[in-house]
């Protein structure tokens, strides 16, 4: 049976007796609006855990003023039933008061992760990550030594969270997990359900994009500008999305392809790794 705990002091304490009776934790972070993108996370966490902790919290500081964060989708009922379908034990679904304090009252202490943070996600959206890594922080925190599974698709995001645990001394393992789709190469999101009709057709530009930029990397790896510009192209050449970045990121065993763009008021993150 899957125990629900809507207070950190909760979820700690049960945490901290799965542990006592000699089992391992594991961790899926979310927002909510669970699909089969969180399901892979719930499901690897499953297979290499005793037991499976979901959060479940709509975190404000990571939304900017004019994004969508009074829309974001909070169906909790239909999250529960996923996450136990996939072999979650427990919840932790607190308010926003118990996160933060009394509605209205000022949070004095934010994260901020340098470097990684100044691109991308961190030039678009100015103070996003200060709000996930507090946010982790606190979740971490709460849950105590585990492994942490989060997506691939927040790719710049899984980078912050690494590096935060890191430099936190936090004993906690961070597990990342390759990216779900659609059939038609779309990654799944739960802002997927605000696109038109439309949209949602002209948005596998992204995968595509990335696919065309991937297969130029192929064939040179170290040209890193070429195949940057072809997926900033093949966006740009789709009438019903609105670029803003297309990127290629080395590290020591891949480019990473890095893409994001609006199709009406929602915004979708892709990206794609290539081997070197």
């Amino acid at each position: 049976m899957m125990q629900v705990s809507d207070t950190i002091a909760a979820f700690r304490k049960a945490l901290d007796a799965e542990r006592a009776a000699g089992k391992t934790v594991g961790l899926a972070p979310t927002m909510g609006a669970l699909h089969a993108g969180h399901a892979s996370l719930i499901d690897a966490a499953a297979r290499s855990c005793d037991v499976v902790a979901v959060t479940v919290f709509v975190n404000p500081l990571q939304f900017g003023p004019n994004e969508d964060l009074a829309k974001y989708p909070r169906p909790f009922e239909n999250d529960m039933a996923l996450a136990a379908q996939h072999g979650a034990t427990h919840i932790l679904h607190p308010s926003v008061e118990e996160m933060y304090g009394p509605t209205g009252s000022t949070v004095l202490t934010t994260i901020h992760v340098a470097g990684i943070t100044d691109t991308m996600e961190g030039a678009v959206r100015p103070g996003h990550f200060d709000g996930v890594a507090t946010v982790v922080a606190k979740l971490f925190n709460a849950a105590g030594p585990c492994r942490a599974f989060f997506g691939e698709k927040d790719y710049q995001q899984l980078q912050v969270v690494r590096q935060l645990a890191h430099d936190l001394s936090f004993p906690i393992e961070i597990v990342g997990c390759a990216i779900v789709r659609e059939a038609d190469g779309l990654a799944l999101s739960s802002r997927n359900v605000y696109l038109s009709p439309a949209d949602r057709a002209a948005s596998i530009v992204l995968s595509r994009a990335l696919d065309a930029g991937a297969a130029l990397l192929r064939t040179d790896i170290e040209d890193l500008d070429a195949a940057r510009n072809e997926v900033a192209r093949i966006v740009a050449g789709e009438p019903r999305a609105s670029l803003d970045y297309a990127e290629a990121v080395l590290t020591d065993t891949e480019v990473r392809l890095l893409v994001a763009a609006k199709f009406g008021t929602t915004r979708l993150l892709d990206n794609l790794g290539v081997p070197r």
